[in-house]
């Protein structure tokens, strides 16, 4: 008998699912994670719901009755909304975000449909050499479009094929009159590389230690272990070829697979080289997409008709069927943690998603996260190493030049050592290309009057606006205010404004100067403004067109260009000296990421460090691409500390436009809740963040760490959701990868 009870959450932060009785005539559409209108309160219109469980009964006798079904065939999952559930008790949030989240706002809002299209076929049991010679003397048009369909696999829509045969609609329809095509109306999916052709590849011989990697995920896979596997492998290992070839096992055994990418400017490379190997299996989900295609792209992995998705952070929650593999690749990458509530961390999340759906879980990675590599320690993951890159190509030669020296010999600071100046120079004169990284945008950090000191600051934020010189402006990187950059100074009118610090644009600037010959390029959010602006750059570095490629940590990482030989690193103290526990971490992963990129081709790679303190601890280790011993030394003061991996961190923040009352409520919120908390939590009091002040709201955080974080998330969920105080604004953060 079908249930008469659905438990429902609506599109209100209510944290609480209500029963509804399911008249007869939608009992056969109403599932779990259908969309469904219900009445609520005394509104007198519906409100959208997702139905979380279906009862027999209910303890109410009052129950309202679900007044439709929306796009019944794009429900939720089962999996996922279970997913959703633990989700919002692990993060502390309220379940309708969790549910909201996994599924994405277009198909949500219900406005999007697939769309209908003319598309044009080639008659299959036609001869081409026979009717071609006299086409392309009588009709070379028509021979042309012949010709474009042909690239297409023999189907192309016909607003595609008109543009890539250079024609109009009539010699399409004209070849339809001569029966050689069809064209007729189907619905067809908005592909976002819909113009892109791109080349079958086959599986690559793999290493003694690839195959060994490849046969531990197949045996998991196989058998259902929903084991989760770090794959430890020094850049350039073929880590992807890996992926690749364990996908193809899940695909041969029926089930589907998730490829989660850290950057959305990865994707275009990496969904490349999934496409060449698995064609129309493959669905692309990332934030750079439209809503048509987001939709159709959602579709196609709902409904099976493709069953490799592949994407940013959101891609986890894609509604495959059978679900055999999740790939997580740069897992240590800080963009899988959600800043917004839901606040969840993508890779945490994929191992709960693989032991609920008995799926393997494979993270992929040259410098491990602390986290994961503490899991290995402890037998929670198992742990396979690439030790070598393949074809025996050699890791980069690292060097640290002093910048402290430089600046002496050179009579102040200098963006470009001389030893890096020499070797692009070299570079050019060989043909091989350079990447220049720093991790930081904008022409200078900050503009200075040199006569009263005079800093221009944001009043929103009490941070140095960064000048930006191309649109003569200042920016706050915090909050978005654009202001024009003055010729004088604001407080006392002098005209010798110094603008100190640099970005990349200085840098951008300083190597067109010093190498006025060469081709340069520049990767940052200021330059990738357009939809297709990654794929260009990317395409002209590939095909070397670009010679010096400058870039913040879009360029960082998961990118193969074998003829780049030499990177250099302009400041690697950039992240060292941040008040953040992850600072050693995460400069040691940056550095041993760009560096990976040298060398990747038939000749070996140079990486040039610059540095002002270059005998750091994770600098050192990088430059002997020496993880193990990072790993120990790093370790040690954690467990010293009690910071993660040791324990758990939760960090509640205070947000309020008046300091006083933020910074009261914090305290009384730790007051009323810190009894309730186990002896074990190490407990801060509440204190303003390392960041005081952003957007005009002052920020106040409460910081613990604790070995039971479901015991101690439970009581914060259950104390702080759903209160309201006042002007203040309350969130919690689990697990954060950063204390900013």
């Amino acid at each position: 008998m079908p249930a008469q009870i659905a438990k429902i959450v609506t599109n209100l932060s209510l944290d609480k699912a209500f029963d509804y009785f399911i008249p007869e005539h939608l009992r056969s559409w109403v599932r779990v994670g259908a969309r469904v209108q219900v009445p609520f309160g005394k509104a007198k219109s519906y409100r959208t719901g997702y139905v979380v469980a279906l009862a027999e009964s209910s303890d109410r006798s009052d129950l309202k009755s679900i007044a439709a079904v929306e796009g019944a065939h794009l429900h939720i999952p089962d999996a996922l909304v279970k997913l959703a559930e633990w989700m919002a008790q692990y993060y502390c949030c309220p379940r309708e975000q969790a549910v909201r989240t996994v599924m994405p706002a277009v198909v949500r809002g219900g406005k999007i449909q697939q769309k209908q299209e003319k598309v044009v076929t080639l008659i299959e049991d036609e001869d081409l050499k026979d009717v071609m010679p006299d086409l392309e003397g009588r009709a070379p048009k028509q021979a042309e479009v012949l010709r474009a369909l042909v690239r297409h696999r023999r189907q192309c829509t016909l607003s595609n094929l008109k543009k890539a045969a250079g024609v109009t609609a009539s010699p399409v329809y004209g070849l339809a009159k001569k029966g050689l095509v069809k064209v007729e109306d189907q619905t067809v999916t908005r592909e976002p590389q819909a113009d892109d052709v791109v080349l079958p590849t086959e599986h690559l011989a793999l290493t003694e230690a690839q195959q060994q990697t490849l046969d531990m995920i197949l045996d998991s896979i196989r058998d259902q272990k929903a084991e989760t596997i770090l794959i430890r492998g020094v850049t350039g290992s073929g880590k992807t070829e890996v992926y690749l070839q364990a996908i193809a096992e899940c695909l041969a055994n029926d089930q589907s697979a998730i490829v989660l990418v850290p950057e959305i400017s990865l994707t275009p490379q990496t969904t490349e080289r999934f496409r060449s190997r698995f064609g129309n299996e493959v669905s692309v989900l990332h934030s750079g997409l439209s809503d048509g295609e987001r939709f159709d792209q959602w579709t196609k992995l709902h409904t099976g008709s493709a069953r490799v998705a592949v994407g940013a952070r959101s891609a986890l929650f894609a509604p495959v069927q059978n679900l055999g593999l999740i790939v997580v690749d740069e897992e240590h990458e800080g963009t899988y943690k959600q800043e917004e509530a839901p606040r969840y961390h993508a890779r945490d999340v994929a191992v709960v998603r693989g032991k609920q759906q008995g799926a393997t879980v494979v993270l992929g990675t040259a410098t491990p996260s602390m986290e994961s590599y503490y899991n290995t320690q402890r037998n929670k993951y198992r742990l396979a190493t690439l030790p070598e890159r393949i074809d025996q190509r050699r890791m980069p030669h690292m060097e640290v030049v002093d910048m402290r020296a430089e600046a002496v010999l050179r009579g102040g600071a200098q963006i470009f050592s001389r030893r890096l100046e020499d070797l692009i120079k070299d570079r050019l004169a060989n043909g091989s290309q350079t990447i220049l990284f720093l991790n930081r945008r904008g022409y200078a950090t900050q503009m200075m009057c040199t006569k009263c000191g005079f800093v221009a600051t944001c009043e929103n934020c009490d941070l140095a606006f960064t000048y930006h010189r191309r649109d003569a402006e200042l920016t706050c990187h915090l909050c978005g205010e654009i202001r024009p950059a003055p010729s004088t100074c604001p407080s006392c009118g002098d005209q010798e404004i110094r603008y100190s610090g640099i970005g990349t644009e200085k840098v951008e600037a300083a190597a067109r100067a010093r190498f006025p010959y060469a081709t340069i390029g520049r990767m940052d959010s200021d330059s990738m403004t357009r939809k297709d602006s990654y794929n260009k750059t990317l395409n002209a570095f590939r095909s070397g067109r670009i010679h010096i490629l400058i870039g913040t940590q879009m360029i960082a990482k998961g990118l193969h260009f074998p003829n780049v030989t030499l990177v250099g690193i302009v400041f690697a103290d950039l992240g060292l000296h941040v008040p953040d526990f992850r600072a050693g971490e995460r400069t040691f992963q940056l550095l041993t990421q760009v560096a990976g990129r040298a060398g990747r081709g038939e000749e070996s790679g140079h990486v040039i460090v610059q540095s002002y303190t270059p005998y750091h601890a994770a600098l050192q280790y990088a430059m002997d691409h020496d993880y193990e011993s990072f790993y120990n030394e790093e370790m040690e003061i954690r467990q010293a500390l009690k910071f993660p991996p040791a324990k758990h961190m939760i960090i509640v923040h205070f947000r309020g436009e008046n300091e006083a009352e933020t910074r009261s409520t914090a305290e009384n919120v730790v007051a009323e809740l810190q009894p309730l908390l186990p002896d074990e939590a190490d407990v801060s009091p509440p204190m303003p963040s390392p960041r005081p002040k952003i957007r005009n709201m002052y920020r106040y955080q409460w910081c613990m760490r604790t070995a039971q974080i479901l015991s101690v998330g439970k009581k914060l969920r259950r104390n702080l959701l759903g209160r309201n105080f006042r002007n203040v604004h309350i969130a919690i953060d689990v697990d954060p990868q950063s204390i900013m």
